[in-house]
């Protein structure tokens, strides 16, 4: 009896998963199909992503049609943190969930968050992560990278890769994603990252991301 429970439990966590994906794949495929049709979209070195292990994905952020924009223009399954106040909402946050986002904290030390993170890349999965930590629509404001790429790029011995999305959300605008060369965070690094240092190369990314803007 206790096997059968076991199985039957089993098969309901597989059918979910299963139903998930299926949700998954046609919200993907009609937003892509939405986007295709409101802007003219050119991507630009997607294959830098396609490489079957775990990878963050680090792009400029300005709007909330951000992570839309990447999950189309990235052919492999990606996840992504969002601010947990997105959440709140049941409706929108199984939406968000069906996407792939999974909630953090914003300003506070998510252990979880981090946890959830590592597991994703460790899986070879490719995780999304705003090095600005929130929008920025004027770069020229003095905005310092937040820490958590590097962080948890070299806690998972993973490679980030640059994005910048060029261009306005307006109908037919055009929309240029550009992904830059893979960054090793670690290269070069001998024992633990300092705060310093991690400051540094989070800076440094965030730099990389803004030089491939067109």
């Amino acid at each position: 009896h206790r096997n059968d429970c076991r199985s039957l439990q089993q098969f309901k966590i597989a059918s979910f998963r299963k139903v998930r994906l299926m949700i998954r794949n046609i919200v993907r495929g009609v937003l892509r199909f939405v986007l295709l049709f409101v802007f003219r979209i050119k991507i630009v070195g997607a294959e830098n992503v396609d490489t079957g292990a775990g990878v963050i994905i680090a792009p400029n952020h300005k709007s909330n049609w951000d992570p839309v924009m990447l999950g189309i223009a990235i052919k492999r399954k990606v996840l992504f943190l969002a601010k947990s106040e997105l959440f709140k909402n049941k409706l929108i946050g199984n939406f968000l969930k069906s996407l792939g986002a999974f909630p953090i904290e914003r300003g506070r030390g998510d252990i979880g968050a981090v946890k959830t993170a590592l597991k994703v890349l460790d899986k070879g999965e490719a995780l999304l992560i705003f090095p600005e930590g929130k929008r920025v629509k004027n770069e020229d404001d003095d905005v310092s990278a937040k820490t958590g790429v590097v962080m948890i790029a070299s806690h998972a011995k993973v490679p980030v890769v640059p994005v910048y999305i060029s261009g306005n959300y307006r109908w037919m605008s055009k929309i240029t994603v550009t992904f830059g060369t893979p960054i090793d965070i670690l290269e070069g690094v001998e024992g633990k990252l300092s705060k310093d240092a991690m400051q540094e190369k989070a800076d440094m990314v965030l730099k990389t991301i803004r030089s491939l803007k067109v």
